[in-house]
């Protein structure tokens, strides 16, 4: 099989991109190892979706099925419940090899987009002392028992990690009949957005203890209990702070982590802040010809901002598969500075019409009145005074920064003012 554009992952970022490729005159092949496309919005039955592209409150389906009915409009192909066992570059483009129902499968393609999503942090990754009894779940692993298969997972229950989709759980918990005894988290601020801590914690009369953590589990067959420590600054447990509470499941809530198998097979720079690919303005990362978006490139708050990563990956990979002569990028270094906790893109090709480049950063600190400002040395290229800033609330900006050389070097930093 021979297309265009390549792209790997059926979810927001994955349709965004090949409903942008094809728009863009590429011919696209989509893969998805699941039955059906849409990823994890399927079992995101709450609202809150669409807010910022479409002015709605949807829910995760509603929100998907927008962007499949296009993408079947435009007579996308799609191969479902197929898996990359091995991916290749190649003096044309790339080969993927693929296994379905069908058998083994070679795909040849001139670029790609890499939309694999995130995984969830788990108990082995948070270091919980104990065995390891039945009832110990991720929050999406608990959201995919209720509401895609109709089964309660628990009926009292412990959250570890104040995330997005730990908050959402504790309140769906709640709604069918749970009793959720608390959320804990080890920071000494919440991890989620401030919408989500009123939404579904608040409104519900359901705890927060900050700067606590599960520190051991309690059972051998099922889960019986935990035990939670408070932690001192450097997040350790404090000796003589220990209470074991009674429950018979364990829901964590302690991070995303960006999949990156694929792209570190192709030898795809990593940066160690987003855990996901440098990449420039057009989304391309540092292998010509593969594009990465959504939650691989970094982990986002609003599936609005997911589905316009994979947009722009989408044009840039069709315009890549287009070229006849790929010419070399000039790139100029963007990093995150003092107060920054990361910046996308890492880099920007002096080729490209930069005069109004999309940029997305994170706050290292909570901080109010503050200044986001990005530096070639001692000239200041761009800034904006905010008067509130908190690392869980990603921020995103249009900025010209045409005026770019190749003696630029950009540093991007918060400064309290």
């Amino acid at each position: 099989m021979r297309t265009d554009v390549l792209v790997i992952g059926g979810g927001p970022a994955g349709l965004a991109a090949a409903i942008s490729a094809k728009k863009n005159g590429a011919d696209v092949l989509l893969i998805e190892r699941e039955s059906r496309l849409g990823g994890i919005l399927k079992q995101c039955i709450h609202d809150g979706f669409g807010l910022v592209r479409f002015q709605e409150k949807l829910s995760g389906p509603e929100y998907a099925e927008r962007f499949i009915e296009e993408f079947h409009n435009l007579k996308i192909p799609a191969m479902v419940q197929t898996f990359v066992t091995d991916l290749k570059k190649t003096e044309e483009g790339f080969l993927a090899t693929v296994v379905n129902a069908k058998g083994v499968e070679t795909i040849e393609a001139k670029s790609m987009v890499l939309a694999t999503g995130c995984r969830e942090r788990t108990a082995k990754q948070v270091f919980i002392h104990g065995t390891r009894p039945a009832g110990v779940f991720t929050a999406g692993t608990a959201q995919h028992f209720i509401n895609l298969m109709g089964e309660l997972p628990t009926k009292r229950c412990v959250i570890l990690g104040s995330g997005d989709i730990g908050l959402i759980m504790a309140r769906r918990l709640t709604l069918e009949g749970a009793e959720v005894v608390g959320v804990y988290e080890v920071k000494p601020t919440p991890s989620g957005l401030t919408r989500n801590i009123h939404q579904c914690l608040h409104d519900y009369d359901i705890p927060l203890y900050l700067s606590h953590t599960v520190t051991r589990v309690f059972g051998h067959d099922r889960l019986t209990g935990v035990e939670v420590a408070k932690v001192d600054d450097h997040m350790r447990p404090i000796a003589g702070t220990e209470q074991r509470i009674d429950c018979d499941a364990l829901i964590l809530s302690v991070g995303l982590i960006p999949e990156n198998e694929l792209s570190e097979r192709l030898g795809v720079q990593l940066d160690p802040r987003t855990k996901g690919p440098k990449c420039d303005a057009s989304l391309m990362t540092s292998v010509p010809g593969v594009f990465s978006c959504g939650n691989a490139l970094h982990v986002n708050d609003l599936v609005d901002y997911v589905s316009e990563s994979g947009e722009t990956a989408g044009a840039g990979a069709a315009a890549y598969a287009a070229a006849e002569k790929k010419s070399q990028r000039a790139l100029v270094p963007m990093e995150a500075g003092d107060g920054c906790l990361y910046i996308v893109p890492q880099a920007l090709d002096l080729g490209a019409d930069n005069s109004g480049t999309t940029i997305y950063f994170r706050s290292r600190n909570i901080v109010e009145k503050s200044i986001f400002r990005i530096r070639s040395g001692d000239r200041v290229i761009f800034e904006k005074k905010y008067p509130f800033l908190r690392p869980p609330e990603m921020e995103k900006l249009t900025v010209d920064l045409s005026s770019l050389t190749a003696a630029d070097s950009l540093t991007a930093e918060v400064e309290v003012v």
